[in-house]
């Protein structure tokens, strides 16, 4: 008796490959990192303005001074009141051997008068390099 299955032939192997699960664990990721991504952002919220200035080459960590919208103070994630800014930017000072950058971040809504009383007292401070961060530059800069 010979039948189909018994002719001797051994059934080819199969050449495909089931890419469902690769798939499914693809998926999974890009939603673990879309979730994740925003909360990799720290800092305190700020609406900085526009600026045509390119962004400053890094060599050594910068002390972040934050001024939000409501005017409170930041020194990198801390806050601090303006009564106490001087004296904490004086210790930073001592603690620091290198010419330290101070990089001050205010609201575009604040008073200039409060951010430049903020830059006056970085100044006294002692520290030289004090930078204004910006945004990049918005298509219509010029026009307001």
């Amino acid at each position: 008796m010979t039948g189909p299955r018994s002719s001797g032939k051994r059934r080819a192997p199969m050449a495909e490959i089931n890419i469902t699960p690769m798939v499914d664990v693809m998926l999974v990721l890009l939603i673990i990192f879309m979730v994740a991504a925003p909360l990799l952002v720290a800092g305190v919220p700020v609406d900085l303005p526009e600026s045509k200035a390119g962004a400053l080459a890094e060599d050594d960590t910068p002390i972040q001074l934050s001024l939000d919208a409501e005017g409170r103070i930041f020194i990198d994630q801390q806050e601090i009141s303006i009564e106490g800014l001087g004296e904490k930017l004086a210790a930073l000072r001592e603690a620091r051997t290198d010419e330290a950058r101070v990089y001050v971040r205010a609201d575009r809504g604040l008073d200039y008068g409060r951010v430049m009383r903020v830059v006056g007292d970085v100044s006294a401070a002692g520290f030289r390099r004090v930078a204004l961060v910006s945004d990049g530059e918005s298509p219509n800069a010029d026009a307001r």
